[in-house]
């Protein structure tokens, strides 16, 4: 275990993510935040588990001082946490509006049409390749997650339910790559050796262990002019604005542009271009290209991010010093509402029970004495308990029927698309509450 060094008020407890950097093995020696123990942020147990023995691992994040990516220690292996995964994107409306959005540019930009080949990382349910089907548009998605695969299927979304990384990427250009994909359900993968125009992703990047070989797996299996687009939350706001609760095990890594850029090009792929996007409270959408390749121009918003990331020292442990500091604030915050409404005689319920909820609630202690249950869109989910603080999971119908009086918004993320739906809960005066930045009161 590696103590981390004393600067600029950084942790100087043992670094729980020390070790190596998985980009480029360095060694990890700055804390950025230690969340304490923490389960996996997607097991939900249900009732007849809620007496087994859970485990529980140590939840902190420490930042390289070489190439500056933010990481937290991998205790189980990717394999095991996606072989069957509860989240499913497509209860989300407003997910799924952006996705469309997507879909809709990025065949006006690239030109795509019955002639290309789409190819997305970490598919989920469908809910991005459909609006690829939709528009004729060949296209394939990789999931390992069985469960979450089927149901892109039974949309009608060929899914390879694989993880993707070196040995997929080979297998798929080799001879049997049309095997692979008929067996997805793509039956008009081209003659073996083809590579997709488009190969895209949101929200897989931070979840992938080994980091250099999925980057040298997007690089080897890219069409020679073809882009890829990968979408993550920004280090940038998660710094920010608090936003600690995105950090999670299942997490293993999270971006500034300045890394990213420094991670792909490493293995042989310039970014292009980069857009800034609204969602998980502030995303980056990179596109990249093959270092040969000249179709794609370098635009001058790369140039102006790598330098705003630079001012504002991404590259210095300073930028990072005061973050465990603010989060505690957060947490003492959230307990002080939620004890004096409890003190008032206030019921308080829960809206949702994403992965970032789990950091939340292990980190500040929450259970069922300050927050009674929560309430969630996904069946999967429902007459479960969240893991670790063990709080029922219920229908968004029983917030009708126990009329609370504030609803904390746990996936504060989606906080307009929540209060929209749910807007009944002031009829009888009840309020919405978000935690992050700050605990804050909707009226």
């Amino acid at each position: 275990m590696l103590t981390a060094q004393s600067h600029a008020g950084l942790d100087e407890r043992p670094v729980s993510s020390g070790g190596a950097c998985r980009h480029c093995d360095a060694p990890l020696r700055h804390t950025v935040v230690d969340l304490g123990m923490s389960p996996l942020c997607e097991t939900f147990p249900a009732a007849d588990e809620l007496n087994r023995m859970e485990p529980f691992y140590p939840l902190c994040a420490g930042v390289c001082d070489a190439c500056w990516l933010v990481q937290v220690q991998e205790y189980v292996r990717p394999e095991l946490i996606f072989h069957e995964y509860p989240y499913f994107s497509s209860y989300s409306t407003s997910w799924l509006q952006h996705a469309e959005r997507y879909v809709r540019g990025v065949v006006q930009r690239l030109g795509l049409g019955p002639q290309s080949l789409v190819v997305e990382l970490g598919s989920n349910d469908g809910y991005l390749l459909q609006y690829f089907a939709a528009r004729a548009v060949p296209a394939l998605g990789i999931e390992p997650a069985r469960n979450v695969a089927e149901a892109a299927r039974a949309r009608g979304v060929p899914t390879l339910v694989r993880m993707f990384d070196e040995a997929c990427a080979r297998d798929l250009v080799g001879p049997d790559g049309d095997k692979l994909a008929a067996a997805a359900g793509l039956a008009h993968w081209r003659p073996a050796g083809r590579r997709p125009d488009l190969i895209c992703g949101a929200n897989v990047l931070a979840q992938v262990s080994d980091l250099n070989g999925f980057v040298r797996a997007i690089e080897h299996l890219l069409a020679p002019d073809g882009v890829v687009t990968i979408e993550f939350p920004h280090l940038e706001r998660l710094i920010a604005d608090n936003q600690f609760d995105t950090i999670y095990h299942e997490h293993f890594s999270y971006f500034s542009f300045t890394a990213a850029e420094r991670i792909f090009a490493a293995h042989g792929l310039v970014l292009f271009d980069v857009e800034e996007l609204p969602t998980h409270g502030g995303s980056l959408r990179i596109w990249g290209r093959h270092a040969a390749s000249r179709r794609w121009p370098v635009r001058a918003r790369v140039g102006a991010l790598r330098a705003r990331e630079a001012a504002a020292g991404v590259t210095t442990l300073e930028y990072y010093a005061d973050f465990a500091r603010r989060v505690e604030d957060v947490k003492h915050g959230l307990l002080e509402f939620l004890i004096d409404a409890r003190r008032r005689g206030r019921r308080t319920v829960g809206y949702g029970a994403p992965g970032k909820a789990n950091t939340l609630l292990n980190y500040c202690g929450i259970r069922t004495d300050l927050l009674h249950y929560t309430a969630d869109r996904n069946p999967y989910k429902q007459g479960r308990f969240t893991p670790g603080t063990h709080i029922p999971i219920l229908s968004p119908d029983a917030i009708s029927r126990t009329r609370p009086d504030y609803v904390l918004i746990l996936p504060w993320n989606l906080t307009a698309e929540i209060v929209e739906q749910m807007a009944h809960v002031r009829d009888w005066g009840g309020r919405f509450v978000v935690p992050i930045p700050e605990v804050k009161v909707i009226a």
